[in-house]
């Protein structure tokens, strides 16, 4: 086992409902993760050794609020197949409504070689797909 290796990254959310079924799209069905874990207050999903766990945010701390322009986490990237899965990935984000971030610089808005797209999930924490290796 590689020591960098990240083993997880821990998310409160402000609806756990919500997010189960904005995340659990992405990552199982498009990204190739699997159910981890399941509890009535969170859910983790697992990619080889390393996981993304997801906690309702109990209510006393929801009224702050997430920002990603506010210290702590600004986003999430993953690694695409290809520029093809980048662009059909694109298609059915915006077929299921989710706006596209810097859509006037996609998916080049991470400079002229750096084929991405940039989306957000319901807590408008940012999430990248990027295609590497091309």
């Amino acid at each position: 086992m590689a020591h960098a290796q990240l083993h997880h990254v821990e998310i409160y959310v402000s609806d756990l409902k919500q997010t189960k079924a904005f995340w659990h799209w992405l990552l199982v069905e498009q990204l190739g993760y699997s159910v981890y874990s399941s509890w009535p207050d969170g859910v983790s999903y697992a990619f080889g050794a390393t996981y993304i766990v997801f906690v309702q945010t109990e209510a006393d701390h929801l009224e702050a609020g997430y920002h990603r322009k506010r210290t702590g986490l600004n986003h999430l990237a993953f690694h695409a197949e290809s520029r093809a899965f980048v662009d059909q990935l694109t298609e059915k984000l915006k077929a299921k409504g989710v706006p596209i971030l810097y859509e006037d610089r996609h998916p080049y808005a991470g400079g002229k070689n750096y084929y991405a797209v940039f989306f957000e999930d319901p807590d408008r924490i940012k999430v990248e797909v990027v295609a590497s290796g091309e």
